[in-house]
């Protein structure tokens, strides 16, 4: 997609944010939150990319939807990096990760941008009233409550514990918790977006599954992530989430930044 295209498509998201106060004040007002899990999986090396990576960060930044707390994860695919452009962010891990998505919700094939809310809705990742629906659909569904203990740094490594009352489910679930940056930014020289100074929103730089739903059962469950070498981890946060096996819907998700 072009550069122009791309920019035209920026213009016509500020349209859909101007109402986005509107529909959020129309809505009852609500003391506590849902967790909404929101994926965009990305990159770098595509012209289509900037737009999507806007609406991502204006939903963290602003979160317009009444009763969702909207949780950001930008993850950048690998499969544009030979294209004159290698994303620094990009990991074959998030490929795997969409196409694993894509299978399961009978996509052809995968292509960018592409969010995902909650595991169980995706749409090109820069369909702003698209994403609303969403978020607003999935905050009515009810989710596990999570407890993420503060997580504590140590050089680059970042350790916490997740808790959880008794679950109201029997659903077969795992537990990732992923470190991100809240903001980046990146003067692009090659590619499609050669030229240009992206911004990112709540990048991905390290995911992992560190347990089961089930493990509840013993206790808190404690782990650890470790930052890369270009990484500040004191300015990132950490997000876990329980999503049903074979990587299904999101059943709970939290948030909490982290102490030096």
């Amino acid at each position: 997609m072009s550069q122009l295209r791309s920019f035209a498509l920026a213009s016509a998201l500020l349209g859909v944010f101007i109402s986005l106060p509107a529909i959020a004040a129309a809505q009852t007002p609500q003391t506590n939150r849902t967790p909404v899990l929101v994926e965009l999986f990305t990159s770098e090396g595509c012209s289509s990319c900037p737009p999507a990576d806007a609406l991502l960060a204006k939903l963290d930044q602003t979160q317009p939807i009444s009763g969702a707390e909207i949780i950001v994860l930008g993850e950048h695919v690998d499969y544009w990096d030979g294209q004159g452009w290698h994303d620094r962010f990009s990991s074959h891990q998030y490929t795997e990760r969409q196409n694993e998505y894509c299978g399961r919700l009978h996509v052809d094939s995968s292509y960018t941008p592409q969010m995902i809310v909650d595991g169980t809705d995706q749409f090109v990742g820069n369909d702003a009233a698209h994403a609303v629906r969403a978020i607003q659909h999935a905050a009515q569904t009810p989710k596990i409550k999570l407890t993420l203990s503060q997580p504590v740094l140590d050089a680059q490594k970042v350790s916490a514990s997740v808790s959880s009352p008794a679950p109201l489910t029997t659903k077969k679930a795992d537990l990732y918790a992923a470190l991100i940056d809240p903001r980046d930014t990146t003067e692009v020289r090659g590619g499609e977006n050669g030229g240009h100074r992206l911004q990112h929103a709540g990048v991905v730089r390290s995911l992992q599954r560190v347990g089961k739903l089930k493990d509840f059962g013993a206790g808190p469950v404690s782990f650890s992530l470790n930052a890369p070498a270009d990484a500040r981890p004191g300015e990132m946060r950490v997000v876990v989430f329980a999503q049903e096996s074979g990587q299904g819907a999101v059943l709970g998700a939290v948030s909490a930044g982290i102490t030096p």
